[in-house]
């Protein structure tokens, strides 16, 4: 019997661990002043219910990671496109995901992972070149 590599999910702890991480991160998104300042973004940001944010976010980091979830929501850019998001403010986003898996002391293996997966959605999400 070979023994399988554990999947980033089990790796993370699986959903219960992932949905503390993402209602970190989305608290400091949303407050996020550079993302703010951005007026399509701010108008997201209070239409949007915040429960709900955090539920498609943490569904949609479960099933990247290899979970048994299925993310039910709209694509990145049907999502963003309309939000004008820039070069600028995607590294604001970044940064304030850098300090949330920080806070959850998340290992340095799994932060690359997970890095690699924000950024494959980079392409739908930033549209305005700043």
């Amino acid at each position: 019997m070979t023994a399988t590599t554990p999947s980033l999910y089990e790796r993370l702890g699986g959903v219960y661990s992932i949905a503390a991480v993402v209602d970190d991160f989305i608290d400091r998104v949303m407050a996020n002043p550079i993302l703010n300042a951005n007026p399509k973004v701010d108008e997201a940001h209070h239409r949007v219910s915040k429960a709900g944010f955090k539920y498609l976010v943490t569904e949609m980091v479960c099933w990247a990671t290899g979970g048994p979830q299925q993310y039910t929501g709209k694509s990145m850019y049907d999502s963003h496109a309309h939000l004008s998001i820039t070069s600028a403010e995607w590294d604001s986003f970044l940064q304030d995901f850098q300090a949330t898996l920080d806070k959850f002391q998340v290992p340095p293996t799994e932060q690359r992972e997970l890095f690699a997966i924000v950024e494959s959605t980079r392409a739908d999400i930033v549209i305005s070149r700043d």
